[in-house]
């Protein structure tokens, strides 16, 4: 996933600062060395990450006229899940960066929603020349949501009340088909629908401040796919063994922690583990599926 460059980056940004306590503090006024800053490296991430990949991946494709490809249908719709994800946090992580250099938050949120969404739209730009795939208006309506989802939430409420997390476990499934569902743990971490869920969390408090409940404690609604194996297909059945593997969407409900909320009062230490939001903290989880009900000691 593209969102976890992002991640990197931030905490290679944040580690250069821990000596430095006025480093993550948000300034009264407007810092134009901060605001340059990142402006200059938004641009320079945004067309170097684009002409590394024209270069490393489209390159190698076949190449074809524009043209529109609808795949909304595919995958249970865990790939557009996964574009609401990025879009969100791409929009959030932007956001948090302008509010570092002292901008007004609208402004801040704005530029948040603005690169968010025109970078996931580069990317279709790329997939829209390319033969195999092709200008996907789903993808479009995924990173839209996304979002408008965070800039929504900042504007009316002034935080996030509903956090999109990820979560991933490697599956049997990747060793079905790992030409399609990848051949290593890297691979399937990327490619194995099966293994990843997306979720939802919110903390009552944010909702009832008079409530007694911890504002970091939350509930988590994730959504997965079980025994998919063919994008297009609901039913598979595996030349090597002769078994039929019937595909499910999947619902969990669990418990999860709000690290933005947590009661750290260092600002670096605090500027660092707010972003473990990124990923759903593993809990006991209750599964919903086609064929019943389960429970799972430890979900991640």
């Amino acid at each position: 996933m593209r969102i976890f460059i992002v991640i990197i980056s931030l905490l290679t940004i944040s580690s250069t600062g821990y000596s430095q306590r006025s480093f993550f503090n948000r300034p009264d006024s407007l810092n134009k060395g901060r605001f340059i800053g990142i402006s200059t490296g938004t641009g320079a991430f945004w067309a170097g990450s684009m002409i590394g990949l024209s270069q490393v991946w489209y390159s190698k494709v076949e190449k074809s006229k524009w043209h529109t490809f609808d795949d909304s249908k595919n995958w249970l719709q865990m790939d557009k899940v996964g574009h609401f994800y990025i879009a969100y946090k791409e929009s959030q992580f932007t956001a948090d960066l302008f509010r570092w250099t002292g901008l007004e938050d609208d402004k801040c949120i704005w530029l948040g929603a603005g690169v968010s969404f025109g970078y996931q739209t580069t990317f279709e730009l790329f997939d829209a020349f390319s033969a195999d795939w092709g200008f996907s208006w789903s993808d479009v309506a995924a990173n839209t949501l996304g979002t408008t989802s965070y800039s929504l939430q900042s504007y009316f409420w002034g935080e996030e009340r509903i956090i999109p997390k990820f979560s991933y476990s490697p599956t049997e499934f990747a060793a079905i088909r790992p030409e399609v569902l990848g051949g290593t743990f890297a691979e399937s971490f990327f490619k194995d629908y099966n293994g990843q869920t997306y979720w939802l969390s919110f903390s009552p408090r944010t909702f009832f401040k008079n409530s007694r409940i911890p504002e970091w404690a939350c509930f988590s609604v994730g959504y997965s796919a079980h025994a998919k194996l063919v994008g297009d297909q609901e039913y598979y059945l595996d030349p090597a063994t002769n078994i039929g593997y019937n595909s499910q969407r999947e619902l969990i409900f669990s418990l999860d922690i709000d690290f933005s909320k947590l009661p750290i009062k260092k600002p670096w230490l605090k500027a660092i583990v707010k972003h473990f939001n990124y990923f759903k903290f593993p809990f006991p989880a209750l599964i919903i599926r086609n064929t019943g009900v389960s429970g799972r000691g430890l979900y991640y």
